[in-house]
């Protein structure tokens, strides 16, 4: 039965007590009127006591001090009567004791300031038993409790007291949490919010010595000096002091380098870091033979810890049997690597090997590392994983590499590691491996494992036809397994019918041979043995770029969903096709190759193949237009679009829209490069890079996008496709726009236009206008850029292109205020937002609500402007547009600035650099140097200013950029 107070059973609620923060009582989840100021004072002093009686004349004085008033003695009785009475059935815990009181909880009973020191002790023991990011979270948790100043809005001198009290213990507590997040490796993150306290408490040395590090390990060495020389400048004006040993002692270190500083590994503060990543594949339960080689390859591994890293590298021809053995003996020697296994599958075989920097940055976050902490180099990427990797015990298997280049990057630097490298190629080149020569099985081997997969009975009653059938296979392990696979499927096959049908030379080749003739034969054993249909959807897939693909993307099949599916699980019965996720299937490299050569030799006439890859497109534009038209409702782009003869996929809202566009972006950009070349599909890719612009925005696939259009504008130059070439150059010029290289995009928006006209296209004039305008403006070109705007503005508006006409205006409210005309800036910008608006595009919305803030920023109206960035904010966040998330906090940082919140500034500042450095372009980080610098030159940093200032400097010059002066004149102010 419940009662009233909403408990079981006749139990009795806890009391729970709020003191950092405003002082609240609850009766379980029922709140408990506190009374007026003194009386929350009186309940925060027994509460403080911790159970302790006070005398009458004691909580006089703590809540009056010495002038208390005539009558405070009866005052004092009528709060403590209040109080008891607001307790309910709970009202004995305040006792009256000796003429005074006592507040006596039972264990039960909670208040946040223990519940705070519990947690603060449990991260203080994690921390000293190494568990460094547990003990960051807890200290995490301990700080949640704070809900503003502690004792908000309660008078007194004893209030006063344990508020500077408290407010100390807090800080203190932000300086452990921040130490061992150093320690852990979260000095990237970290920058932001000491620069922010530092700011709040310029003379509290341990966070100068905390942000000194922060910046060290983030590679900004000069800012790290910058930050001692402000502070002993400040503590010698303020205090006639030097700065204390220990900030003393880390200047030296940071100038001489010790490498010290940079023991610590980076970690994910947010979540329990992944310290042992498992990244193994199954082994095989069949695994068969191969004795000699997982001995020796055993021993090898045995020898980690010693005095330099085992390396072995298994070559051999593709099917032998490498990734088997590799993955067998990893999993035997796992216990020697208590620090766990990573993996990767390094593509070597295919036409685009995975990228040594990509992969790095995989292993970077397997292990723990978080994006924002991951450098974009490969050199200070493989730098960081082998610091990671130093000390422990790791192994890590590099399957499938092309050569010793792209694996020595991926090398670990630490004895106590170990790499296992499987390649066809024999790496005599890489120093210090050891190398093993994988052969075919032996006889004995390879008829082992056909029968552990056929099983003993039917291999038994024809032995000699076993033995044919493993000795067509050429005892290449791969072809045995697609051969016995096939036989173990068909239980009223007999070992004979399979074996007369690998002895048909026209099936398989006479002779076996090394390198990928030898694999292709193999692979024909399986492929000849395919249904008609399942031959053909294994030729066609193989027209397909990328590293995978979605079961909705096989509609190149030309089946439906369910027959397609049906297909695609029978060629993963036969091992030719891998499952890669639910829905999602993958070739092997050299399948892949086989799968293409094959539909080459075998899809007739060629336009079966053109048909196929026109299929893939269809599903591709379809469905990215599809997206498109959701992220921007109203947008007339869509309707001049290829009409594809098969629909796509429809979504239920943007965000699951966005998830598809993102997932299949790697897919999405091979099969438009690969598709470029002889002019059928040009208008389709066109299209389709255009419907894919946000890829160009979001930083992640940035680089990726304009290496397809770029692939894809070089074939279609050679081609008259007019219509084509100016939508990939649109695409281009969005695409180098939003990276910042405004010189490339107005080249590729002058030449957009010029084909547009010629191909009478819209499309390519008016969005062509609209981005040489944004071109035009980044060049300090105004007068242009509002002529191409307002010619941008007329065009979309008589293509009743909504999307396109709000965009305009948001853009054309930048140069009217650049131009001096702050009251037609704001009229446009809202105009543009009443459109964007009416459309219901939340992402454009966002876009709009910038707009404003700028033209409100302009005009002096800085507490509107933050409203409109704060509210676009949360939206640019949501959809993945990190140059719009870095714009945005480079605004309110400014704003913030100008009304002299510096610590929030400068913090502000610092998420817009991280954010502009991977996506805005020199410029755009340049600028976010200079608003740093002038945050924290107000701050009192003028030393780490001056660091930040020089950096935008030498970027404004290399850029010939017109900032050059003011930036001059910042540094010649400067205090020194």
């Amino acid at each position: 039965m419940v009662d009233a107070e909403g408990t079981t059973g006749g139990l009795t609620p806890a009391l729970r007590f709020a003191v950092l923060g405003p002082v609240r009582a609850r009766y379980g989840d029922r709140p408990l009127p506190t009374g007026s100021p003194q009386q929350r004072a009186l309940l925060a002093v027994l509460l403080l006591r911790k159970g302790r009686a006070a005398t009458a004349q004691d909580l006089v004085n703590a809540l009056w001090g010495e002038e208390s008033p005539q009558q405070a003695l009866a005052a004092l009785r009528t709060y403590a009567s209040r109080l008891r009475k607001s307790f309910g059935v709970r009202q004995s815990v305040l006792v009256s004791e000796y003429g005074g009181y006592a507040l006596r909880l039972s264990p039960e009973d909670e208040l946040d300031l223990d519940a705070a020191t519990r947690l603060t002790a449990a991260a203080d023991k994690c921390a000293a038993s190494g568990d460094l990011a547990r003990a960051h979270e807890l200290y995490g948790q301990a700080l949640e409790l704070w809900d503003g100043e502690a004792l908000g809005g309660v008078p007194g001198p004893e209030a006063e007291l344990q508020r500077a009290r408290l407010a100390e213990q807090r800080l203190g507590i932000v300086e452990q949490r921040l130490d061992v997040g150093l320690q852990a490796g979260f000095h990237a993150e970290s920058v932001s919010e000491l620069t922010a306290l530092t700011t709040t408490h310029p003379l509290r040395e341990r966070l100068r010595e905390l942000l000194m590090l922060a910046l060290y390990r983030s590679g900004r060495q000069a800012e790290a000096l910058a930050v001692y020389a402000d502070a002993r400048r400040l503590l010698i004006d303020e205090l006639g002091v030097e700065p204390r040993a220990e900030l003393s002692d880390l200047q030296q270190r940071i100038l001489n380098a010790d490498a010290t500083l940079n023991a610590a590994a980076p970690a994910t503060p947010t979540v329990p870091v992944l310290v042992r990543p498992a990244q193994l594949p199954a082994a095989v339960p069949d695994f068969t033979g191969r004795a000699a080689f997982v001995a020796e390859l055993g021993a090898q591994l045995a020898t980690a810890g010693g005095q330099v890293m085992a390396v072995s590298a298994v070559a051999g021809i593709g099917g032998v049997g490498k990734t088997t053995l590799a993955v067998q003996v990893a999993h035997a020697a796992r216990d020697q690597f208590p620090d766990g296994q990573l993996y990767v599958d390094l593509q070597g075989a295919g036409a685009t090997p995975a990228d040594p920097q990509t992969v790095l940055g995989a292993f970077l976050r397997a292990l723990g590392t978080p994006d924002s902490s991951i450098p974009d180099g490969i050199a200070e990427r493989a730098a960081l994983y082998r610091s990671l990797l130093d000390g422990r015990r790791m192994l890590t298997l590099l399957d499938n590499a092309r050569d010793a280049a792209q694996v020595r990057h991926l090398l670990p630097g630490t004895p106590s590691c170990a790499t296992l490298i499987t390649s066809r190629m024999r790496m005599v080149d890489l120093a210090g491996a050891h190398l093993v020569d994988l052969d075919v099985m032996s006889p004995e081997e390879a008829l082992t494992l056909f029968t552990r997969i056929v099983g003993h009975e039917r291999v038994s009653a024809e032995r000699e036809a076993s033995m044919d059938v493993v000795a067509a296979c050429g005892f290449l392990p791969l072809a045995i397994r697609i051969a016995a696979s096939r036989l173990a499927a068909r239980r009223t096959w007999t070992v004979s019918v399979l074996a007369r049908k690998l002895s048909d030379e026209r099936r398989r080749l006479d002779e076996l041979q090394a390198g990928d003739q030898a694999v292709k034969a193999t692979f024909e054993l399986g492929y000849g043995q395919l249904e008609p249909a399942q031959a053909r959807a294994f030729r066609l897939l193989g027209l397909a770029a990328g590293p995978d693909i979605s079961l909705h993307a096989a509609a190149l099949l030309d089946r439906d969903v369910e027959e397609a599916e049906e297909l695609l699980e029978g060629l993963v019965d036969t091992s030719l096709l891998e499952s890669a996720a639910p829905g999602r299937y993958r070739f092997h490299d050299l399948v892949r190759l086989f799968a293409r050569a094959c539909a080459e030799r075998d899809e007739q006439p060629p336009a079966e193949r053109t048909a196929a890859v026109t299929r893939l497109l269809d599903f591709y534009l379809s469905t990215a237009s599809a997206v498109y038209a959701l992220e921007r409702p109203g947008d007339a782009t869509v309707e001049h679009m290829h009409k594809p003869d098969r629909p796509g996929l429809r979504f239920d809202g943007v965000r699951p829209a966005l998830d598809w566009l993102f997932g299949e972006a790697d897919c999405l950009l091979a099969s438009a490069r690969q598709a470029r070349g002889t002019g059928e599909h040009a208008r389709q890719i066109a299209d389709l890079l255009m419907m894919a612009r946000d890829l160009a925005e979001s930083g992640a696939y940035s680089q990726q996008f304009v290496r397809a259009a770029e692939a894809v504008l070089e074939a279609t130059d050679r081609l008259d496709q007019p219509l084509a070439q100016a939508r990939i150059r649109v695409a281009l010029t969005h695409a180098h726009s939003t990276a910042g290289r405004s010189e490339e995009a107005e080249e590729h928006a002058k030449h957009a236009m010029l084909l547009g006209v010629a191909a009478g296209d819209q499309v390519a004039m008016s969005h062509g206008l609209n981005e040489r305008g944004i071109s035009a403006f980044y060049q300090d070109r105004f007068h242009d850029s509002r002529d191409y705007l307002e010619q941008a503005l007329e065009a979309f508006r008589q293509q009743e292109n909504r999307s396109g006409e709000a965009s305009a205006l948001s853009n054309l409210s930048r140069v009217q205020l650049v131009l001096g005309a702050p009251d037609k800036a704001v009229d446009l910008a809202e105009q543009a937002l009443a459109l964007y608006r009416a459309l219901g595009s939340k992402l454009r919305l966002a876009n709009g609500r910038y707009a404003l803030g700028v033209a409100l920023a302009g005009h002096g109206r800085g507490d509107a402007a933050r409203e409109e960035f704060s509210a676009a904010l949360s939206s640019f966040q949501e959809a993945r547009q990190r140059l719009w998330v870095g714009m945005t906090y480079f605004r309110l940082a400014g704003l913030h600035l100008d009304a002299g919140a510096i610590g929030q500034a400068a913090t502000l500042a610092e998420q817009a650099l991280a954010e502009l450095r991977e996506v805005g372009g020199a410029r755009r980080e340049a600028d976010a140097l200079v608003l740093l610098g002038r945050a924290l030159d107000s701050a009192g940093q003028s030393g780490r200013a001056r660091v930040c200032w020089e950096a935008a400097l030498a970027t404004y010059e290399a850029l010939g950029r017109p900032e050059v002066e003011g930036v001059r004149n910042l540094l010649s102010a400067a205090t020194v």
